[in-house]
Formats: C-alpha cells, sequence, structure tokens
C-alpha cells in the first residue's frame, strides 16, 4: 500500500550509500581545496568548525534539494562554500560592518578567487543569511540552503547536532 501511494506521488527513496557517493561527487573538488580544508581552523558554533558547521548544512541541503528535483548538485556546492569567510568571528570583527551583515559578500569574494561558480551557487552564498540580506534568495536552492543553515546553526549552538554532524562526516570522509 505505501508503495502504492509512493508511486501516485512520486515520491523517491534513496539509499544513504546513493546519497553519500552521489553527494562526493558534486563538493570531491571543493573538499580537496586547502583554502576549504582551512575552515576547520575556525569556529563556528558551538564546538564545531566551520567546515563542519559548512558540510552539516551542505549535505542536508542536497538532500532535500534532490528530493524535490531540484539543483541538488549547486546546493551541496553553494551550502560547502556559503561560510568561506575564513576568519573567526567571535574574535575578529570585519571591517565594513557586523559580521552576520557582511559575511555572505565576503564568502562570496573568497569563494569567487578560488573557483567557478554558477549563478544559483553564487546566489546561495551571497543569500544565505536573508532576511538579513535585504535581497531575497532567488532560487529555491538558495531558500533551502538559508533554511537549513539557521536550522544548523540552531542546532550546533545547543549542542544538539554535533555529534550527528561529526558522525556524518565520519562516515563521508572515511
Amino acid at each position: 500500500m505505501i508503495r502504492s501511494i509512493k508511486s501516485k506521488l512520486h515520491l523517491k527513496t534513496y539509499s544513504k550509500v546513493d546519497l553519500d557517493i552521489e553527494y562526493r561527487k558534486c563538493i570531491n573538488d571543493l573538499i580537496a581545496s586547502p583554502v576549504v580544508l582551512s575552515m576547520q581552523n575556525f569556529v563556528q558554533h558551538g564546538s564545531l568548525s566551520c567546515l563542519e558547521h559548512c558540510i552539516n548544512v551542505s549535505y542536508k541541503s542536497y538532500v532535500i534539494c534532490r528530493y524535490l528535483n531540484l539543483n541538488y548538485r549547486s546546493a551541496a556546492r553553494g551550502g560547502l562554500l556559503h561560510d568561506m569567510f575564513l576568519y573567526d568571528w567571535h574574535t575578529s570583527k570585519p571591517e565594513n560592518g557586523l559580521h552576520a551583515f557582511v559575511h555572505p559578500i565576503l564568502a562570496l569574494k573568497n569563494a569567487n578567487m578560488y573557483f567557478v561558480l554558477n549563478d544559483v551557487e553564487k546566489d546561495i552564498i551571497a543569500k544565505h543569511m536573508w532576511p538579513l540580506t535585504l535581497k531575497p534568495p532567488k532560487y529555491g536552492e538558495s531558500l533551502i540552503v538559508s533554511s537549513v543553515d539557521k536550522y544548523c546553526a540552531f542546532t550546533e549552538t545547543l549542542n544538539k547536532g554535533n555529534k550527528d554532524c561529526i558522525k556524518e562526516i565520519e562516515k563521508i570522509y572515511t
């Protein structure tokens, strides 16, 4: 019966292994980059590094976008680079404003220096702090990454998401 309902609703089921392999293909070039790996040196939320947070956001956004038949590759890549501002926001302050408002611009500038980004990836990075960024996301993928980022930040700050995120990272990259 459930199979019948799923087929009528066009719901997809993916195995965790399939998702992990496809996810790795989407981000392999990025995660191998020294500049992306350097995000491990900056604390983001709770005890997680910026890199761990970005992988958490990236993977969850990838899964949702894949399920919704959206551009899951761009969601994975944009999600991974969305906080590539490359400083510890707990101790350093940007010169031209408050971190929450300016770090998307800095992250996009940094990502553009090292990688070729498509329009969806650029929008994801630039608009992930919406509604603080006054312009709303242009793409569904951008809205999903922005929402997932807020969810992850909340759970990571409360220290609820740390164990799950670390387990995900270990599974994907070991």
